[in-house]
């Protein structure tokens, strides 16, 4: 039975119900490509159903409705699929009210109860279904994620009874989990030492900074998240939950710093108030991704997309080394063309693409380049990479390649490039004890059109300490 929800492609409905080829053009005007089916094979894979009401110009909600009638009147099975698309769409609008009335001052255990009593249990999907439809609503994607631990609170209950998800071993979602179990070791570890602290007891100095870096090291399971998972899941519509995400990671990311920075100031008790609260939401985070986000991905994702995303993932790497068991049959992948072979006419000279991508990564520098719809195109594989890179960003809005605290200079920069009011701005920062330059390019034909921003991105330590002169001729 087909499963209708805002992150259903078209290519499933009408693969389930062909009929629906004709309907929904019928129904909807702006739908005729589907007849076409050449338009038909590309528009319907890419196309969920939330993609599909912005381009009809309706909400979701009523095109879901929409398409549950079509259904019902060609399934030989009258009402099931609607029956059921209608109880999901009751069961989300009301955690939706139910939610919207926390925000406004109500007491979550006030809400509890009544979505006990109106709702009984909610699906993981449906919990990431009614964020979306938040954040779609106008409701800022910060508001949401101060509020995620209650959103959480309020339908537990619910959440509890659901089975954790069971993959084999070398799947993604095994080795997140995985991680996910060292994860709450170290952030038990972590609270254990607190608590001696509170205790009054002397905690030697190498141990506690010890376990600090070893809570540090989460980073990489949610940067994993950022540029693998997350990608993915966007293309099939599923963004507002995962921009939340995202803004608890740089939550947990600053309580890290945090903590360090009281440990270097040996205020013990700042240790403790900070770290207790760190403890607390990276647990957390291993409850929404295991009960919310892994549910969620696993009914979305095909077997290919996982394996396009295992293999892109060591580029960031793991906290836990993969197992290599499940090894699904893949899909064919269409034959590459010959690299390095080809040769390349530049606007000055001619390279091989082989010389040509080695070029691009040798150089002392990181490039990305983003097109003029703002989509990510390319980025430098350097072997010694400062910021995280990796397969699933390309093709990538480049809105979701950044945090929310960001977002809007992002937007500014690149709207004053596109406008030709700026063609450059450029940043530094200290990183991990380096200073690191950070320009952002506007590129433009040779007719002054803009064609997309190129970021480049520098360690400037040593050469920012370079004194007097060091010429060819005193080269070994």
């Amino acid at each position: 039975m087909l499963n209708l929800t805002p992150s259903t492609t078209i290519h499933d409905i009408i693969t389930a119900y062909p009929d629906l080829i004709e309907d929904l053009p019928n129904a909807y005007p702006r739908f005729a490509p589907l007849r076409n089916p050449a338009a038909r094979a590309v528009m319907a894979k890419v196309a969920t159903v939330e993609r599909a009401a912005g381009i009809a110009g309706v909400p979701v909600e009523k095109l879901m409705a929409d398409i549950a009638e079509m259904i019902q009147r060609r399934s030989e099975a009258p009402g099931t699929v609607a029956d059921d698309a209608a109880a999901r769409a009751e069961r989300v609008a009301t955690l939706k009210r139910i939610i919207e009335s926390l925000h406004a001052g109500g007491s979550v255990e006030d809400a509890r109860h009544e979505f006990q009593r109106v709702a009984g249990t909610a699906a993981p999907g449906e919990i990431a279904e009614m964020e979306q439809q938040l954040i779609r609503d106008g409701m800022p994607v910060q508001e949401i994620q101060r509020l995620c631990d209650l959103h959480v609170n309020v339908v537990r209950f619910g959440l509890d009874s659901q089975p954790t998800p069971d993959t084999p071993p070398g799947h993604p979602v095994h080795t997140y989990m995985a991680e996910n179990r060292e994860i709450e070791r170290r952030a038990n570890q972590w609270v254990a030492l607190c608590r001696r602290i509170q205790n009054g007891e002397i905690v030697c100095s190498d141990d506690l900074r010890a376990a600090i870096e070893a809570l540090a090291g989460v980073d990489v399971h949610y940067t994993r998240k950022e540029h693998q998972l997350f990608p993915v899941l966007e293309a099939k519509g599923f963004t507002g939950p995962s921009r939340v995400m995202w803004g608890i990671h740089d939550e947990i990311r600053a309580g890290i710093k945090a903590v360090r920075r009281a440990f270097e100031t040996s205020d013990r008790a700042a240790v403790v108030a900070h770290g207790m609260e760190l403890a607390r939401k990276i647990t957390e985070m291993v409850y929404k991704e295991e009960k919310i986000l892994f549910p969620t991905a696993l009914s979305l994702l095909t077997d290919e997309e996982w394996l396009r995303m295992r293999d892109g993932d060591a580029a960031i790497g793991y906290l836990v080394e993969p197992g290599a068991e499940w090894q699904p049959a893949a899909t064919p992948a269409a034959e590459a063309a010959p690299h390095g072979d080809g040769v390349v006419s530049l606007s000055a000279g001619a390279l091989t693409q082989e010389q040509l991508d080695r070029i691009l990564v040798t150089l002392p520098v990181e490039i990305s380049f983003v097109d003029d719809h703002d989509i990510v195109r390319f980025y430098s594989d350097h072997p010694d990479r400062i910021f995280p890179r990796s397969p699933g960003d390309i093709g990538r809005a480049v809105q979701n390649c950044h945090p929310q605290s960001s977002l809007d200079k992002v937007e500014e920069i690149l709207t004053a490039f596109k406008s030709g009011q700026r063609d450059s701005a450029r940043f530094w920062i200290n990183f991990r004890g380096r200073l690191i330059m950070i320009s952002y390019h506007a590129v433009r034909s040779g007719d002054g059109r803009y064609l997309g921003c190129m970021e480049v991105t520098q360690d400037i330590t040593d050469i920012k300490s370079i004194e007097g002169e060091r010429r060819l001729a005193e080269w070994k």
